[in-house]
């Protein structure tokens, strides 16, 4: 089972996204902004990180370009998640050092399958 770590300040969509997950056998864990974010990724070694980008206390990008500044986190994938799908934002998430992005509404199948293809890599 490959544990996610989901990082989203909002509680229905956290919730929503983190029973669909475990349905399809993920293990997941929850950071509720950045900062936490930053500290799970270290202290849990996901296989995967699904960051949202618009978070409190540090922003998604931010928070993604620590995890991917350090030796332990570095190689972990993150997929940007993000409702404001403004032209320049895959980019700026992919410069901040996201594996891959999508947008909300979360189309799962979609998104599951951009989860998979990180995880086999």
């Amino acid at each position: 089972m490959h544990k996610i770590l989901l990082v989203e300040d909002n509680e229905m969509n956290r919730d929503m996204l983190m029973r669909r997950l475990k349905r399809k056998g993920y293990e997941v864990v929850i950071a509720v902004d950045g900062e936490e974010g930053v500290a799970k990724a270290r202290s849990e070694t996901p296989k995967l990180v699904l960051m949202d980008i618009s978070l409190p206390v540090i922003d998604g990008w931010e928070a993604t370009r620590q995890i991917k500044s350090v030796q332990g986190t570095q190689s972990i994938p993150i997929i940007a998640l993000t409702a404001y799908a403004m032209a320049g934002d895959r980019e700026k998430s992919l410069d901040a050092g996201c594996d891959d992005y999508d947008t909300k509404p979360i189309d799962l199948p979609r998104l599951l399958g951009k989860i998979q293809a990180l995880i086999e890599k």
